[in-house]
């Protein structure tokens, strides 16, 4: 298996149908844009950790494997994924986000020309409050600019997956953060220049008082905010839309 697709997913029957169509069809370009050899084989993983609903079926369904976990947690969700993985080349993608060949052709190629792995930025999906927009557009342009990979999509090799050990599994968030930096210690780190859309559910649920919030507590709680669950709701109380945006 040349390329490792790896899903984590937490009740996310309605989303992962198309996660999952947009992974193939990524994967299965051959164009120039995609970079994808003739021959090239891939896999598709969904870790279904600890769902309540259709998820497993529907990833089955779909063809994938499915690997079932019960940590409620996402780092040890992405390492159990690569556990199961056969590929040479290692994807990350969060079960509501939406990646094209752009973005494989771009891993392949930066993780070709030395690059020990890398992500890309992100567009929400949907329609989001005002405050959104500003609160995201400060927020990307100080998260990309430090150079860090966005949890939605990921990449790497299984050479350097395995040499900084995965995910850290005492973080609750945060882990993809110690990941691109680990990384970087490798080489150097590509943030591509296609954005991969991802849902912006959790701006349309929250409000802004509960999202900023929540952020400026975890701020001011430092490193161990992350390696506990609690007061981390917004990320794990696993509110979900019912209906497609």
């Amino acid at each position: 298996m040349d390329l490792s697709f790896i899903i984590p997913a937490y009740n996310e029957q309605l989303e992962l149908p198309a996660t999952i169509e947009a992974i193939r069809k990524a994967a299965e370009d051959r164009s120039a844009e995609g970079r994808i050899r003739p021959g090239k084989r891939y896999e598709i993983i969904v870790v279904d950790d600890a769902s309540s609903d259709e998820t497993s079926d529907i990833a089955r369904n779909a063809g994938t494997q499915v690997v079932r976990t019960n940590r409620r947690q996402i780092a040890a969700a992405r390492n159990a994924g690569a556990r199961a993985a056969k590929g040479e080349i290692l994807f990350f993608v969060d079960a509501d986000t939406r990646i094209n060949s752009k973005h494989v052709g771009g891993a392949i190629a930066a993780l070709e020309e030395g690059c020990a792995g890398g992500g890309a930025r992100i567009v929400v999906g949907g329609t989001i409050p005002v405050w959104a927009h500003i609160f995201l557009k400060a927020f990307c342009a100080l998260y990309f600019g430090f150079n860090f990979g966005a949890g939605a999509f990921l990449f790497t090799t299984r050479k350097n997956f395995d040499a900084v050990g995965g995910f850290d599994e005492k973080l609750f968030i945060g882990e993809e953060i110690y990941f691109s930096m680990a990384l970087r210690k490798l080489g150097r780190f590509k943030i591509l220049r296609d954005p991969a859309a991802t849902s912006g559910r959790k701006l349309r649920m929250y409000s802004a008082r509960e999202i900023l919030g929540n952020f400026l507590s975890v701020i001011l709680r430092g490193p161990r905010a992350g390696r506990s669950r609690a007061g981390l709701h917004i990320w794990y109380d696993g509110k979900r839309e019912t209906g497609s945006t």
